[in-house]
């Protein structure tokens, strides 16, 4: 597993690059903004948002429209509930304020790395059409009304989990846990992933919520 620590201070890149390596990652390190886009393809980004050169933003905003598909977890000192907010919408799947432990960081990219078929649901390459849409669970990839939206693997991940109980209301605690598979969630981080993939899907409606419980995918028009 290839990681790429896009991190400006070379002590505690140093530090998480020795961590992570005992942990068995191959870890490739960048210090600017110039420095993480130049960088061989990874699995998953660790990316600080306070760079000499530019805003962290920019580079999970250029990485996420290269590799829909990375893993990206920003790990920095802005804590501020804004920052929080505007790093999931650019593109981050998970948010690490700084100070943290290993521990957390570790389960954190355990959850985010996490690819399992969910119990009960469609096979790796199925494919469901359900209304306008139509998901291919193992190229990941989905159409609305035959075009492609590009989802990050957050948005995909919750939507998958909703088609697999297509018009059922699926509580709030059982999304996070099937998404993140960890409990260790701020309480919009759905919300905001959420709003993302409505806005993506073009029908605010194909996503319904179901007020006290959590949400529902719209079996039709």
């Amino acid at each position: 597993m290839r990681v790429l620590l896009v991190e400006d201070d070379i002590g505690v890149a140093a530090a998480l690059a020795t961590n992570l390596r005992k942990r068995g990652y191959d870890v490739d390190c960048a210090g600017s903004v110039k420095e993480a886009l130049a960088a061989p393809p990874a699995d998953l980004v660790l990316l600080d948002l306070g760079l000499p050169d530019g805003d962290g933003m920019d580079v999970c905003r250029t990485l996420r429209a290269r590799h829909p598909e990375i893993a990206i977890i920003a790990v920095t000192a802005r804590g501020e509930e804004r920052d929080r907010v505007a790093g999931l919408l650019t593109g981050a799947d998970d948010y690490v304020v700084k100070p943290f432990s290993m521990a957390e960081l570790q389960a954190r990219i355990t959850s985010v790395l996490r690819r399992s078929v969910r119990a009960g649901g469609p096979a790796a390459g199925a494919e469901t059409v359900i209304g306008p849409l139509t998901i291919d669970f193992g190229a990941r990839r989905v159409l609305v009304n035959g075009t492609e939206v590009t989802l990050t693997r957050k948005e995909f991940d919750i939507l998958a989990t909703l088609a697999r109980r297509p018009g059922v209301a699926v509580p709030r605690d059982r999304i996070i846990m099937e998404v993140w598979q960890t409990e260790w969630v701020g309480p919009h981080v759905l919300d905001v992933h959420m709003a993302s993939l409505r806005g993506k899907l073009r029908d605010p409606g194909l996503v319904q919520t179901v007020r006290g419980v959590g949400y529902r995918l719209r079996l039709s028009d």
